[in-house]
Order: structure tokens, then C-alpha cells, then sequence
């Protein structure tokens, strides 16, 4: 430490929140995920359907058939398969997609030290990395069929 340099602060790394969950990740952490391999997911949706948030949107498409609890599912997927940025993804959540974990931390390394311009490859809205039939087989599982197990199992 210099002379001159006392009483400067050092810079501090930014911090970014998980963009699934909000828990925060400091500089470094984390795997950076993209829309077609955060949609490829049953274990995700199977969660995301029954979250409180969209418990009573599921109730309704299963329990009553409910056109706007279906509406209201098909947005969420669409929140989630149209984004474009690469999403960073935390401990907690990383388990439930099925991916090389280790490329997913190297991606986000590279993010981070690039100031959050890295972009993986397959980057981009799912609809534009999967194949049409691919991207409809989850886009129908998320929609139509994601949650019903567990929704059978807490009544």
C-alpha cells in the first residue's frame, strides 16, 4: 500500500441477484443459463407452476379448466422463453436444468470480467434456438401439463 493511496477506497466488484430467484451473487458466482436451457427443464416448470404466485393460475387450469388460469401460464412461459440476455442463475437454483455445470460457470466468469457484455452461445428468445418442434413440446408441457403432479399431491 502507497503513500498516496490511503484513505482511497477500493473499488468495490459489483453484485447482481439471481435471476430466478433474487438471492444475491457476488462478483464471479454463478452459471449463466440461457432461455432455451432454462425452458428445457421439467423439474423448473414443475416449481414455477406451483410457486404462490402462480399456484391459483395452475389451480384453475387443472381444477376448473379455466381459460385465463391457462392464459396467465402461457405468459409465464413466455417470460421465460422469450429473453433474449443470458440469465445468471445461483447455487440454489442450478439443479433443477440439466447442463454442464462447469461451462455454465466458465459463461459466467466470462460475464462478469466483461462487465456483463458476455453473451454464451444459443444465447437468444428459445423460439429462435430450438427447433419448432422442440420449442413446442416444452412451450405444451409448461402450459398445459407442468405442476399437475404436485398440485395432485397437496390437495
Amino acid at each position: 500500500m502507497g503513500l498516496f493511496s490511503f484513505g482511497k477506497k477500493k473499488k468495490k466488484k459489483p453484485a447482481r441477484s439471481c435471476d430466478l430467484e433474487g438471492s444475491l451473487l457476488e462478483f464471479g458466482e454463478g452459471y449463466l443459463l440461457t432461455s432455451a436451457q432454462i425452458i428445457k427443464s421439467k423439474r423448473f416448470w414443475d416449481n414455477k407452476m406451483v410457486e404462490p404466485e402462480t399456484l391459483a393460475y395452475s389451480k384453475a387450469h387443472f381444477e376448473r379448466n379455466d381459460e385465463m388460469g391457462t392464459k396467465m401460464r402461457t405468459m409465464i412461459f413466455q417470460k421465460y422463453s422469450s429473453q433474449e440476455k443470458p440469465w445468471l442463475v445461483g447455487d440454489g437454483q442450478v439443479s433443477q436444468f440439466e447442463i454442464d455445470k462447469n461451462q455454465a460457470r466458465e459463461y459466467a466468469q466470462q460475464w462478469w470480467e466483461s462487465e456483463f457484455t458476455f453473451t454464451p452461445p444459443q444465447a437468444g428468445a428459445a423460439d429462435k434456438i430450438l427447433s419448432d418442434e422442440e420449442f413446442q413440446e416444452w412451450k405444451d408441457y409448461a402450459i398445459m401439463k407442468a405442476g399437475e403432479s404436485q398440485l395432485k399431491k397437496i390437495g
